[in-house]
């Protein structure tokens, strides 16, 4: 395997990454890197989440920009204010013995429009942000991205799946000219090979990691049979033989994650929902507690946890499993990160047996029953 020196990575960064504990580089980062340093291009990444994408992207933008230009030169989109909030904290982080000084900022919902137009007036090279914040600001003429010379799309499916197909193509209008557009994905839904045939080059160059394996390998698949009044007590039981790992439960609506963390602080467990009528200071305070490791157990709606990153988990439960084959690569893709195992748990009821099958049959894994 390549080394980051060997890829193209300017010293000071590698200082940084060492100091952060990244010595070596993932496939998708070997795969990347060289790409965007050498060449003005168009470029498609197909890969998990967990699998190194920020600093496949970041490190290459760093390299790009020019620290004497005061315009924002990169965009980088992404789903969700914590993964936008995590990108712009490891770009900061990637910089730290740089000699030039290279400034980003992120835009987000959430947090007061002013106090970011404010921060925008400012030098910045790098803007990280979601894409409805990003439409405000263009829409007020508070920031000016008509001469970026790179766009990122992160998570472009989740971004889809979240409703925001609209702004992404409001945006990528907008800064249609001399930019690369560089698109990462876990899947390739129909509206992706749309956005792809209409704002990217044929020429586009696509890196596909793990082509065969839709879902991480170091997951190891479980269901459990039981019946919907005695999961709460399976839940327990599952929870209490692992007492020293983190993890999340995905419920399939906002009512039953509330009802669910209800039951399961009765039994005495560390844990907190995550869902979408929670106020923004609110889910600030549970993903603080949940990344700092006080609170052990994340009890999510699909929705609320797109764009979460959180190492170490040790599983995912599914409560109940999801309508959709895409939620499940994205719920499991929660654990197994960097390199690490993890378990992805679903409970089913009796009559539910052939959504395990038809997983298996898609996503080309294997479950294991487990009676407990």
């Amino acid at each position: 395997m390549a080394t980051f020196l060997e890829l193209g990575i300017n010293k000071d960064y590698i200082k940084s990454l060492k100091e952060l504990g990244i010595k070596d580089p993932t496939l998708i980062q070997v795969q990347t890197i060289p790409v965007l340093i050498n060449s003005k291009t168009d470029f498609i990444g197909l890969a998990q989440t967990g699998t190194g994408k920020t600093a496949a992207f970041g490190l290459p933008i760093l390299h790009q920009i020019d620290p004497l230009n005061n315009e924002i030169q990169a965009l980088i989109l992404a789903p969700t204010r914590e993964l936008v909030q995590q990108i712009k904290k490891q770009l900061f982080k990637f910089t730290k013995y740089s000699q030039d000084k290279i400034f980003v900022e992120g835009v987000y919902g959430g947090e007061k429009i002013d106090k970011q137009i404010s921060s925008l007036k400012r030098t910045t090279h790098i803007v990280v942000a979601t894409p409805g914040r990003l439409i405000d600001l263009i829409e007020r003429n508070d920031i000016n991205i008509k001469n970026i010379k790179t766009l990122v799309l992160d998570e472009a499916d989740e971004m889809l799946s979240m409703g925001f197909k609209e702004d992404l193509n409001k945006i990528l209008s907008f800064t249609s000219g001399k930019r690369n557009t560089w698109l990462f994905s876990a899947t390739m839904p129909e509206e992706i090979k749309q956005i792809i045939k209409t704002y990217m080059s044929v020429k586009a160059i696509k890196v596909e990691v793990n082509k065969d394996s839709l879902v991480n390998e170091n997951i190891t698949h479980q269901y459990i049979t039981t019946n919907i009044k005695d999961k709460v007590n399976i839940l327990s039981r599952i929870l209490d033989r692992r007492k020293d790992e983190r993890g999340i439960i995905f419920c399939r609506t906002k009512a039953g994650t509330q009802s669910l963390v209800e039951s399961l602080k009765n039994e005495g467990f560390s844990v907190a929902a995550l869902e979408g009528d929670m106020q923004q200071k609110e889910r600030d305070k549970v993903m603080r507690a949940f990344k700092n490791e006080s609170l052990r157990v994340l009890v999510s709606t699909d929705v609320s946890a797109r764009g979460i990153d959180v190492n170490n988990l040790g599983f995912v439960i599914h409560h109940q499993l999801p309508e959709q084959l895409d939620y499940y690569t994205h719920r499991s893709g929660r654990t197994a990160r960097a390199g690490k195992r993890g378990h992805s748990i679903a409970l089913i009821i009796q009559g539910e047996l052939h959504k395990i099958h038809d997983l298996q049959k898609e996503l080309n894994i294997t479950f294991k029953e487990i009676i407990l």
